[in-house]
């Protein structure tokens, strides 16, 4: 049996979850020695399903798994595997093994995650889009977790800013879930990385999304949430994130929104309050420097940046003093999603920045 093998049938032994799994490490080296015979003492103290498993493992789904990774960009990680994540790798609780399909490279890259509601409003939709496509250009990794609404928008904006992606399922990688997001997923592998701790096979259940919440907190410098009402797998996230040592990042809303609500709590509780994209570099900015060096700002170029019409005049309305965005709707003629948009654009260039929720021009950086 492949060294592997041994690893993914302790996996598939009933009642081994990864706490339980990492004690188990704790004791020997390899999971190997658990199938060699010789370690009563150990097996002794596991539940009696698991010890009558261990005996006599069936090996049926190791081998299907052995034969999955055998296909193109398929991969299986172990916990002792150099290619494993290693902020996730300091978790109270990581996952032993991650199934993981497209380029694994972007597990140690610096990421932020992105999570919000399924049913988010349109201007949460478009909040975590922008908000994504902006911080790829920053040049983070978003990572999400496949689900509609908020995470749909972030893994496409992510996408659409040419950035990576990372999304942790709640299933098997075998199953896509939403199947709506069957297409998205495909992008995903092909532009980032589809992962997930559960088995091949394992069917989407609602006890699997809060438990992969650590993960995508594990794997991230911090965590936005965009919308979530008080009841929400988001607030998971934040909490974790917060447990874990992480960065939290919340957008504030209307108080008459109730996915505003969440968001809303947590700043209370010591998040972070997002209105521009520089909230969020300026705090995780100081953590870059273990990935890059010198560590990651947003791009300045000494040469005039070249804007299209759209953007000319939303930086023409700005002028120097602040303005805030209402007043830039009145001027411009445009929406409120439009003007989000180009102002997390002109942010991006270093041509406006923002304070007390207002914008005002940079005047170093002119533009013909």
């Amino acid at each position: 049996m492949d060294e592997i093998g041994y690893w993914l049938e302790l996996l598939h032994t009933p009642t081994i979850g990864p706490r339980r799994y990492q004690t188990i490490l704790e004791h020997i080296k390899h999971p190997k020695v658990l199938f060699e015979g010789g370690h009563d003492d150990l097996l002794s103290k596991l539940p009696s399903r698991a010890q009558a498993y261990l005996r006599r493992p069936e090996w049926r789904r190791t081998e299907q798994a052995l034969l999955w990774a055998e296909q193109p960009s398929h991969h299986i990680i172990t916990l002792d595997n150099p290619a494993y994540p290693h902020l996730l790798k300091q978790i109270a609780d990581p996952p032993p093994l991650l199934f993981a399909m497209g380029d694994i490279g972007v597990l140690d890259d610096p990421q932020v995650a992105i999570v919000g509601s399924r049913n988010p409003s349109p201007q949460g939709k478009q909040n975590a889009y922008d908000f994504a496509g902006a911080l790829s250009q920053a040049g983070l990794v978003i990572t999400s977790g496949l689900a509609m609404g908020i995470d749909t928008a972030a893994h496409c904006g992510a996408l659409s800013a040419r950035g990576q992606t990372v999304a942790v399922t709640g299933t098997g990688l075998d199953i896509t879930y939403p199947r709506s997001n069957q297409r998205l997923a495909q992008q995903i592998v092909e532009s980032g990385l589809l992962i997930s701790e559960f088995p091949l096979g394992t069917a989407p259940s609602p006890g699997n999304f809060p438990r992969r919440n650590r993960i995508i907190s594990g794997l991230s410098l911090g965590v936005l949430v965009v919308e979530a009402g008080l009841v929400s797998g988001s607030l998971i996230s934040a909490r974790l994130a917060m447990e874990q040592g992480r960065e939290v990042f919340a957008i504030p809303g209307s108080i008459h929104n109730p996915l505003s609500k969440g968001c809303h709590r947590l700043l209370r509780d010591g998040a972070t309050l997002v209105e521009s994209l520089s909230d969020i570099l300026q705090e995780v900015t100081v953590q870059l420097s273990p990935f890059m060096s010198p560590p990651a700002e947003l791009p300045v170029s000494d040469s005039k940046v070249a804007l299209g019409e759209p953007l000319e005049l939303l930086l023409k309305n700005i002028g120097n003093d602040p303005v805030s965005v209402d007043e830039l709707i009145v001027r411009c003629g445009l929406t409120a999603e439009q003007i989000s948009s180009m102002l997390i654009q002109l942010e991006i260039n270093d041509l406006v920045a923002s304070s007390a929720g207002r914008y005002y021009k940079l005047p170093e950086k002119v533009t013909k």
